[in-house]
């Protein structure tokens, strides 16, 4: 992913970030799995271990459509095209 790619999900990624006290991960990272597994259609265990533990990988994509983050990106991207 390019540094302007990231530059515009990471606001989105940031916006629904929740305070738990824990060591952010590394985001960028877990984006690029997602992307690499909905490129690929592979199961999410044969992840490469290039983009972390897949479970980790998977509960953050979990979380993110829990919290409606894939709706806003989508949102964003469909006004970005008008």
């Amino acid at each position: 992913m390019s540094d302007e790619e990231w530059a515009f999900f990471e606001r989105f990624i940031l916006s629904v970030r929740a305070p738990n006290g824990r060591k952010p991960t590394n985001h960028r990272r877990v984006l690029d799995g997602v992307f690499w597994i909905a490129r690929t259609g592979a199961p999410w265990r044969d992840l490469p271990e290039e983009f972390g533990k897949w479970s980790s990988v998977y509960r953050q994509f979990r979380r993110w459509t829990l919290a409606g983050l894939w709706e806003q990106i989508l949102e964003a991207l469909t006004e970005s095209r008008i």
